[in-house]
């Protein structure tokens, strides 16, 4: 368990995040993470942990640019998990170009916003991939968003942050599945698609 003794765990990100945690799921919402914090919370009840969710449906690395300094610097995180890249990618593919952020912008801001968080709060970092529930590996869609979760490897890597590679995830269980199983949309999972992401967190947690 990567977790210490009264440690605050900070989450942001898009609806993926989100999931209702403003309204009829609060605090936590009822997706991936609402799994990870009870899984957690029931493995080690010790520690006393506290877990804020920060996600915002619809966001893209430039909305969380526009509120990082209250929803991560102000929070204090010991550790800021931060998934985004969904929207930024998406955009491009509902003739939205203006609301769709490209990849070299995308990297330089989520890379300001991650030295950002450590230099102001000394939190350690977990980044997780954006994806596409998609069999087709030729899908335009599913190959840009490919791009923008190799980026977020290296930026793991360059941090030396905890990477969870979500991607990959579904891809695994995608083997034996149709997309349909774990989304309605290729984006938004269900309980299940939602279990597989919180898994692949629990992972690298440990």
């Amino acid at each position: 368990m990567i977790f210490e003794q009264d440690q605050r765990i900070v989450f942001i990100g898009d609806s993926i995040t989100d999931c209702g945690r403003r309204d009829i799921a609060a605090p936590y919402g009822d997706g991936y993470m609402s799994l990870v914090q009870a899984f957690v919370t029931a493995a080690r009840p010790d520690l006393g942990l506290s877990w804020v969710n920060r996600g915002v449906s619809g966001d893209t690395v430039r909305d969380l640019a526009a509120r990082w300094q209250t929803d991560v610097v102000g929070e204090r995180p010991d550790w800021l998990s931060v998934k985004i890249g969904i929207n930024d990618v998406w955009r491009f593919f509902e003739n939205r170009p203006d609301a769709a952020v490209p990849l070299d912008e995308y990297t330089a801001t989520l890379r300001t916003l991650l030295a950002t968080a450590v230099e102001r709060t000394g939190c350690r970092l977990i980044l997780a991939d954006p994806y596409l529930i998609e069999s087709d590996h030729d899908d335009p869609q599913y190959a840009m968003t490919g791009d923008y979760a190799a980026t977020v490897a290296a930026l793991a890597e360059e941090f030396g942050a905890l990477h969870v590679p979500v991607q990959a995830a579904f891809d695994r269980v995608l083997a034996s599945t149709r997309p349909a199983d774990w989304a309605h949309d290729r984006i938004h999972p269900n309980l299940a698609g939602h279990a597989v992401i919180a898994r692949a967190f629990l992972d690298v947690i440990g």
